[in-house]
């Protein structure tokens, strides 16, 4: 049902605008779960009574990985990463998602999130170290 939905709201507005590979935003939504420093799983209102749950992937950077990562100093770092986003953004935070696009793996989408104070959650991590821009090589298992 939940893939029906993403399905036909990337459709619908495709066909109201042109094109269906980016939602522009703003949508709000609330943070259900940190997921690693660059996902966290949203609820967000797409409509008025109507919502979905979904995986948001940070648009522009990397963040270490929790999940299967390739030395112990990467899963040191990403467990700061994770700490640091929940700590900037609390499960039950409202947040505001823009530049929305399909992510290349499926499932979840990439996209930026301002956080409550305006500022970006990628630059949060970036400012703070705990990320790097997407595509540059990953330092983790050279941090220590």
């Amino acid at each position: 049902m939940f893939r029906f939905l993403v399905v036909f709201l990337f459709l619908l507005y495709g066909a109201l605008n042109g094109r269906a590979d980016t939602l522009p935003g703003p949508i709000p939504a609330q943070i259900l779960r940190i997921v690693d420093g660059d996902t966290v799983h949203v609820r967000a209102s797409i409509w008025v009574d109507q919502t979905v749950e979904v995986s948001v992937r940070l648009r522009g950077v990397d963040a270490p990985e929790v999940f299967r990562p390739k030395c112990q100093a990467e899963k040191v770092l990403a467990s700061a990463a994770k700490e640091s986003v929940a700590a900037a953004m609390p499960v039950g935070s409202h947040v505001t998602i823009t530049d929305i696009t399909r992510d290349k793996y499926g499932g979840r989408v990439v996209a930026t999130i301002l956080m409550e104070d305006g500022q970006t959650l990628s630059d949060h991590l970036l400012a703070k170290g705990q990320a790097v821009p997407y595509d540059t090589p990953k330092p983790w298992c050279h941090a220590f």
